[in-house]
């Protein structure tokens, strides 16, 4: 399974992908959206776990991209803020599959990656 994961806060990110690697996961972290478009241009994901609120760019962009691109690919949106937490983030993100708050204990996190992520 390639996952990508987009997210500012490296420590966290990196948190994320230890986790899911020893899973068996092919992870990619990148820490926003223009890395997201350019990873996303040349190679495949089958899940996205992508931060909400980005330090650069628009996880909304980096949805959209990824969407046309990898019609298959889920995202799993992650954020620490109350904003889209009336569940609305599936009105705008066709390709969204969970929305969880940041604090997620990180294997809970690889348990739905595991799950979304299974073609």
């Amino acid at each position: 399974m390639n996952v990508l994961i987009v997210e500012s806060r490296p420590e966290l990110g990196v948190l994320w992908q230890r986790h899911l690697e020893r899973q068996g996961a092919v992870v990619s972290l990148v820490q926003g959206q223009n890395e997201a478009v350019e990873h996303l241009s040349e190679h495949a994901a089958d899940i996205i776990v992508l931060d909400l609120v980005l330090g650069e760019g628009s996880a909304l962009a980096v949805a959209d991209f990824a969407s046309y691109r990898h019609p298959n690919a889920r995202v799993i949106f992650v954020t620490d803020t109350s904003f889209f937490s009336d569940g609305s983030i599936f009105n705008h993100s066709s390709n969204a599959c969970a929305f969880v708050p940041a604090g997620t204990p990180p294997e809970d996190l690889a348990a739905m990656v595991e799950h979304y992520g299974v073609s």
